[in-house]
């Protein structure tokens, strides 16, 4: 039986980052909604209490019943979870003289077990508005800052399984120890063997996939992309040629991507079928400048011809979809007893009418875990580590009319600034990057003629996770020749600049 941590969501913006701490360590967690009822079950090894908006003190603050658990596994409180430890057994939690937010210096103050490794003094990162005044009596205070009596403590008692709290977020990237922290809570506390790993995930889920398949077909939507393919791949390896992949050139694809991603899936042994729709696109797109429109055509489309392709398969019972974690969790409503359920369709919505039933493999994997999955599983690196492409693809990298023109400019600027990129050893340090084709026409000149030809913006940013970005500080000399080689060899375009917005204010992209 799989060992699992549960992490309980009071509606804190860091709970993922709680759940990717424990993953890292190599231990299986899911998050839940506090509310959200659970089974003891023998394979939960611990519970994590996470952080929340609300004060301790509000009349309508998310409660859970502390004491009960923790006569059954290990608690560790987080923050907001440590302050309702300390008012539940009986301590004193009032509003801080001052809204504590940002870097702290954390002082040990007694050894313990979850402190294993930690420096006497080390950087952590506070984010609350209460502090707890009093410890409960039964509970050992371990450590403070300069600022709150009470940065971590232990219930003392031996009744039931040990309780620790700490007040400031060990899960971010902030405080410098934190990780060593979760895991020896994991491990010196919760005893977790710390045996969840990419090829343990992978032949469990394939003994799934063969329980719930059986001799049933599955169809799935390829796009070239991490989730889809490692998907495809797992499921392949569960049912074989009873697996049938649906590749489609929707014409705002890379260039050579076609061709290049079914040459890649043929050497996976996967049974896809690649299908050129970039005429049917093209059309539909015709005279559309606004770029939801362009969105919904795009996607629109795409399932117009999945499932045109579906029809032409017997006895297709099941749908594959490349559904990761963050797409599912659910989300604690803290502002009442509902839960809010974030829906995901990876294909882009397939119509009711086709009555599939889902295979979702990667369900419970984080984006990362998905990329350390299949390079257990042999695909490439280079299709594993490729920057986030959008998903109506060049289409919003066109700003004004997509054509079949614009897209062959747009290919042939993109390719030599990507591989430019690589070349240079600087594609892996950046999150993400592109060529914009702008809807305008500048004068230039080449050799004694004057042109008339479109510009190009080219965009890179460096981020964690796409939420805030900045723009990538590339070399002036990369910029020159990358400006240079497109000018010089895509007859349309005359002019390169370089885009140096943020987000935010700016998105990544354009459209």
């Amino acid at each position: 039986m799989t060992e699992k941590i549960l992490i309980l969501d009071f509606g804190s913006q860091y709970t993922q980052l709680i759940a990717r701490a424990v993953r890292e360590a190599n231990v299986y967690c899911e998050i839940i909604p506090y509310n959200k009822p659970f089974l003891f079950e023998p394979g939960l090894k611990g519970i994590i209490l996470g952080g929340s908006p609300f004060s301790v003190n509000e009349e309508n603050a998310p409660v859970v019943d502390i004491k009960a658990m923790a006569q059954k596994v290990p608690v560790l409180g987080i923050c907001y979870g440590a302050q309702l430890t300390a008012k539940l057994f009986g301590g004193r939690v009032d509003k801080s003289e001052k809204r504590e937010y940002g870097r702290a210096s954390f002082e040990v103050k007694k050894e313990n077990i979850l402190l294993n490794g930690i420096p006497p003094s080390s950087q952590v990162w506070m984010s609350h508005a209460d502090t707890i005044i009093e410890l409960p009596e039964g509970f050992e205070l371990l450590g403070t800052t300069e600022s709150i009596p009470v940065a971590a403590f232990k219930r003392k008692n031996k009744e039931g399984c040990p309780l620790y709290g700490l007040q400031f977020h060990p899960e971010v990237y902030h405080s410098t120890e934190g990780k060593t922290i979760i895991k020896n809570f994991l491990v010196n506390i919760c005893k977790c063997a710390q045996d969840w790993t990419a090829a343990h995930f992978i032949t469990d889920t394939v003994a799934t996939l063969k329980k719930q398949i059986g001799d049933r077909k599955v169809i799935i939507g390829l796009s070239g992309g991490v989730d889809s393919t490692v998907a495809a791949t797992l499921i392949y390896k569960a049912i074989g040629k009873n697996l049938f992949g649906i590749f489609v050139d929707n014409g705002v694809l890379r260039k050579n991507e076609f061709e290049q991603v079914l040459d890649t899936y043929a050497k996976l042994g996967l049974n896809v079928k690649g299908v050129d729709a970039k005429n049917y696109f093209y059309a539909k797109l015709a005279g559309k400048t606004d770029p939801e429109e362009k969105r919904k055509i795009i996607g629109g489309s795409f399932i117009e011809i999945f499932d045109q392709e579906a029809q032409k398969i017997e006895g297709v019972e099941l749908l594959g979809q490349g559904t990761i974690y963050p797409d599912v969790i659910e989300s604690a409503a803290v502002h009442g007893p509902s839960v809010t359920i974030k829906s995901h369709h990876n294909v882009g919505g397939l119509p009711d009418t086709m009555k599939l039933e889902l295979v979702e493999p990667l369900r419970s994997l984080f984006k990362d875990e998905v990329r350390r999955v299949g390079l257990e599983l042999g695909i490439p690196h280079e299709m594993l580590f490729r920057h986030p492409f959008p998903g109506p693809g060049l289409a919003i990298r066109i700003l004004g009319e997509v054509t079949e023109e614009r897209v062959r400019l747009l290919q042939d600027a993109d390719a030599i600034y990507i591989n430019g990129l690589k070349k240079s050893n600087l594609y892996a340090t950046i999150w993400q990057a592109g060529t914009i084709l702008l809807p305008i026409k500048t004068v230039g000149v080449m050799g004694d003629e004057r042109t008339y030809e479109f510009t190009v913006a080219l965009r890179a940013v460096t981020s964690v996770d796409g939420m805030t970005a900045d723009w990538a500080h590339l070399p002036y000399e990369f910029l020159a020749s990358i400006s240079n080689e497109i000018i010089n060899n895509v007859r349309g375009i005359n002019r390169v600049v370089y885009d140096i917005s943020s987000k935010p204010p700016a998105t990544i992209e354009w459209e």
